[in-house]
């Protein structure tokens, strides 16, 4: 596999002439929106897509930031497949990755900053305010190795165990093949996430066995590399790559140039999704207003 991406479908896509032996695939659309569930079952499911067993969902859809109709389908379709992978009951946890200064590494924070926190707001005042009964939850913006010193995993593993959430919804920018699936797909998966592999600088897993509780990652994919997207053009071209050690460009990475627009979309998406998908006693729309 000559390419960088974090979205199983691509690497499911690699394979798609092939039997895919511990690999189950399904596809329906919903409003527009394309989902598509891939299961990896076992260890040679693992090394054929290059990803943890467990189960991992893809939603795909036209540019989000052109429709308000496309962006309201696809928010409730998130929802929708999160509380799927959601514990019913319970304190949950989301923390937002990523360097809240570079802007296609934004979207973990910036879809924090728009999360509905409500494990501090009690019943009693849940129901003075006319909220009816809040699900309690939490959210954290560890920020990067770089700027703290600290593994981002040390930081929220300190925070699972001091307010004990059921689960942990991770939130990561990630990269991906194809330019066009760029702030246009989503990704969801319950097998956590590496910070930072998308772009070459893995750091220590966030997941169920590092953290003891259940770990759902969610992402959309804000990067290309250089090299992966060199070598897509000249394969769809039929033209053989030239005979030169390209990986030099593995270190550069490619955005689109509306990219603070598709981070500000996505981050409300994210944010919207996880809100109802967790508050199901109030509407898109009353969430909407209390977080603005």
């Amino acid at each position: 596999m000559n390419f960088r991406t974090d979205l199983a479908i691509e690497r499911q896509e690699y394979h798609e002439k092939e039997k895919l032996d511990g690999v189950l695939s399904s596809c329906k659309s919903e409003d527009g929106v394309k989902i598509t569930t891939i299961e990896i079952i076992n260890s040679q499911g693992e090394k054929l897509i290059g990803k943890p067993i467990g189960r991992y969902i893809t939603l795909e859809t036209e540019k989000l930031y052109k429709s308000s109709q496309v962006f309201t389908a696809v928010c409730y379709a998130l929802s929708r497949e999160l509380r799927d992978l959601l514990p019913s009951e319970g304190t949950v946890l989301v923390a937002g990755l990523g360097n809240e200064d570079i802007t296609p590494d934004a979207l973990g924070p910036k879809s924090v900053g728009k999360l509905f926190a409500t494990r501090h707001i009690g019943s009693e005042l849940a129901e003075s305010l006319g909220l009816g009964e809040l699900r309690s939850v939490a959210g954290i913006v560890p920020g990067v190795l770089g700027k703290t010193g600290i593994e981002t995993v040390e930081i929220i593993s300190g925070v699972v165990e001091k307010i004990s959430p059921c689960c942990v919804i991770v939130i990561d920018a990630l990269a991906s093949r194809e330019t066009a699936r760029l702030g246009n797909t989503v990704q969801l998966c319950d097998t956590g996430v590496s910070p930072g592999s998308g772009v070459g600088n893995r750091r220590k897993g966030i997941n169920a066995e590092t953290l003891g509780v259940p770990v759902i990652a969610v992402g959309v994919p804000t990067v290309v590399d250089a090299l992966t997207m060199a070598t897509d053009v000249f394969e769809k071209a039929g033209v053989a790559l030239p005979d030169i050690d390209l990986s030099a460009h593995r270190q550069m990475m490619v955005t689109p140039k509306e990219i603070d627009s598709l981070i500000d979309n996505a981050s409300h998406l994210i944010a919207m999704g996880i809100n109802t998908a967790l508050q199901r006693g109030l509407t898109a729309r009353e969430i909407a207003e209390i977080v603005s």
